[in-house]
């Protein structure tokens, strides 16, 4: 077993990974690797390289990498509508946008109640076409990921746009800097990371969990899990509710009860990740300047 990329710290993950299964560095060369999303179609991975102001491609089929889009609006996390197209955060355009089929850009959404976003960070896709995004600052914190502005809010949020009217509500409003998001298999919970640490070490490092009801409308939102190395970042869901988070030592893997229950050893701090592969059991990975996948036991939740 290839002991240093995979640490069991609870019996229930050793049955989620096979031990001969290698962490494969697949790219190279990023200054922020972030954002990954799966087009099973074409069998591609995209991710962004967020100071480089690149979305970069790798292809399944044949190994090979290639760019995207540059400019790309300083993009970070990108996730596939139920329609197949490309969902992005952009810092520098301070927008959450949409690529449509025949290659135009649609934006989905850069204001709330008047005032421009901040940088959208992280965007999920719900089953009844509504987009949950988070806006925290990074983007306009320093002209290192975007551009330096300040915010026209004077805050950071949670926001959801309405599938019918397109109208962008906040939604979680008691966050320091919220970051990855993602939806239970079922839809009917809400994970989101907060990351205001960066921002003070009296400020949160944890991923909190929320109750989705109608409309959109949420209720809870309890600590779900400290970050034990580092920060949380982004992060997917598998079909069992289990959540695969980054981390700064690799991908932590917490049961749906919260237990931290074993990690993937990465030899980076990772960003971000996203299931893919034909049988969308396919990790891949954001590290700081590389892309990497492993094969695991399970399956990734798909997004469409």
């Amino acid at each position: 077993m290839a002991a240093d990329e995979y640490e069991i710290l609870d019996p229930r993950f050793r049955r989620l990974f096979n031990g001969s299964a290698r962490v494969e560095k697949l790219f190279t060369g990023c200054r922020w690797a972030e954002g990954p999303a799966w087009f099973a179609a074409g069998r591609y991975l995209v991710w962004s390289d967020i100071p480089n102001n690149r979305m970069l491609r790798y292809d399944e089929t044949d190994g090979s990498v290639s760019v995207f889009r540059q400019p790309c609006g300083n993009s970070n996390g990108n996730t596939v509508d139920r329609q197949g197209r490309l969902v992005t955060c952009e810092h520098s355009g301070r927008r959450v946008s949409r690529t449509e089929h025949d290659g135009s850009i649609t934006t989905i959404a850069d204001r709330w109640q008047g005032k421009r976003l901040n940088s959208p960070n992280d965007v999920v896709v719900k089953s009844d076409e509504s987009v949950w995004f988070t806006d925290p600052s990074y983007g306009i914190d320093t002209d290192y990921e975007g551009d330096k502005a300040d915010s026209e809010i004077g805050a950071c949020y949670v926001y959801r746009v309405d599938p019918q009217s397109g109208t962008v509500d906040a939604v979680i409003t008691d966050m320091v800097r919220p970051n990855g998001i993602a939806f239970s298999p079922d839809e009917s919970k809400l994970y989101v990371v907060d990351t205001g640490r960066t921002h003070g070490d009296e400020n949160p490092a944890h991923m909190r969990v929320f109750n989705i009801g109608e409309r959109g409308k949420l209720s809870g939102g309890e600590v779900f899990a400290d970050c034990t190395a580092g920060l949380f970042d982004g992060f997917r869901l598998d079909t069992e509710g289990r959540i695969w988070t980054s981390a700064a030592d690799g991908i932590h893997c917490y049961d749906p009860d919260g237990t931290l229950i074993g990690k993937v050893k990465v030899p980076e701090v990772v960003a971000n990740c996203a299931w893919g592969g034909n049988k969308n059991n396919v990790l891949y990975i954001c590290g700081t300047t590389s892309l990497y996948a492993v094969r695991l036991m399970v399956n990734g939740v798909k997004l469409c």
